[in-house]
């Protein structure tokens, strides 16, 4: 008796073996057999190209330089190995994502979707400016770092009241400027027309606000710091970044700008129909920089301190890192340095 149960002990130990093997096999078949259809492409915003070349190859051309990477599946990411090297990378709606920098490959189809939001946005740029300005009903709000992970010049979270004002849509375009002042000062002037203006200081703002008040008749300026974030986030909402916490469906940042400048309009919107306040250039506004000025902020329409040495810029750029493109951040700079990540918006309240 106990030797026929050690061998039923033994035939189960076996058979729970078998069981195990046929059980992995069919998990790395199952891995294996996932692929990319052969002649897909997907591109990176700075040029980069991966091609599927075979159900287990990848071509991927880095300027000019054409490397072969073997790739597969582990879990739900792509696997791809190129010498000692291994990256993984995110399948995404929009293509393929870099896990470790961030960086996406977008599909022709995501790529054709681009395309046709840029070549909407430049026939809505043709519009009068007034067409393009925002109605921002007024109110109250919780100003500041409302998540509690912020720098401490976002401190302390104090209530403020703006008044009803009208907002640019877009940030103020490279065609804008040159239609106004005659050039481009831009660094990215390859980006083209409907690209956020950039390399300009805060003066370099007025004098822009001032020509096309004298063109216009109307009363063209730099929004306030506390009319900015009321806007940015959709209207006082505690937001993370401009229109919600996911900042790569609202903004581009150094995870996804490929180095460089957008088109407006590109990204999602927040909740006001307002683009870009999170990410692609740093706006200046009106008010001075003062890191205290908080503790001190008057409740109705704040205009920052009577005086200082710094402009406040908000949002963030194309350069940054999310953090730095959070709805509370704040920044000093210098009123007569221009930067190629420093652009503006304007605000009209008459």
């Amino acid at each position: 008796m106990d030797n026929l149960f050690r061998k039923r002990q033994g035939v189960s130990k076996l058979l729970f073996s078998i069981i195990v093997m046929f059980v992995a096999v069919l998990n790395a078949c199952s891995i294996e057999a996932k692929s990319l259809k052969k002649g897909e492409v997907y591109r990176s915003l700075d040029g980069e190209v991966i091609e599927v070349i075979s159900s287990s190859e990848l071509e991927i051309n880095n300027g000019g330089k054409t490397t072969v990477a073997k790739y597969g599946f582990k879990g739900d990411k792509l696997r791809a190995v190129i010498g000692d090297e291994v990256i993984y990378f995110e399948i995404i709606k929009a293509g393929l994502k870099d896990e470790k920098s961030g960086k996406v490959y977008y599909s022709k189809a995501a790529l054709t979707a681009l395309e046709e939001k840029i070549r909407k946005v430049e026939e809505e740029l043709k519009l009068p400016l007034e067409k393009r300005m925002v109605f921002v009903k007024g109110g109250c709000y919780q100003m500041g770092d409302t998540f509690g992970d912020g720098e401490s010049h976002e401190k302390p979270v104090h209530e403020v009241c703006v008044d009803d004002f009208y907002i640019g849509k877009y940030e103020v375009t490279q065609g804008q400027w040159k239609t106004i002042m005659g050039n481009n000062p831009s660094y990215f002037k390859a980006c083209g027309d409907s690209c956020p203006v950039e390399e300009v200081s805060w003066n370099d703002a007025q004098t822009f606000i001032q020509k096309l008040n004298q063109q216009t008749g109307k009363k063209y300026r730099l929004p306030t710091e506390a009319e900015w974030e009321y806007a940015e986030r959709s209207g006082g909402k505690s937001e993370q970044y401009s229109g919600g916490n996911d900042i790569d469906s609202v903004a581009w940042y150094d995870k996804n700008s490929g180095n460089k400048t957008h088109p407006v309009g590109t990204k999602q919107p927040n909740g006001l129909g307002i683009y870009d306040m999170s990410g692609n250039v740093w706006e200046w506004v009106n008010d001075w920089y003062d890191g205290g000025y908080y503790k001190n902020s008057p409740k109705d329409n704040p205009k920052g301190p009577g005086s200082g040495t710094f402009r406040v810029l908000r949002g963030g750029c194309w350069a940054n890192s999310a953090r730095s493109t959070r709805s509370a951040n704040r920044y000093g700079g210098n009123p007569d340095f221009g930067d190629s990540s420093y652009g503006f918006r304007l605000v009209r309240t008459q």
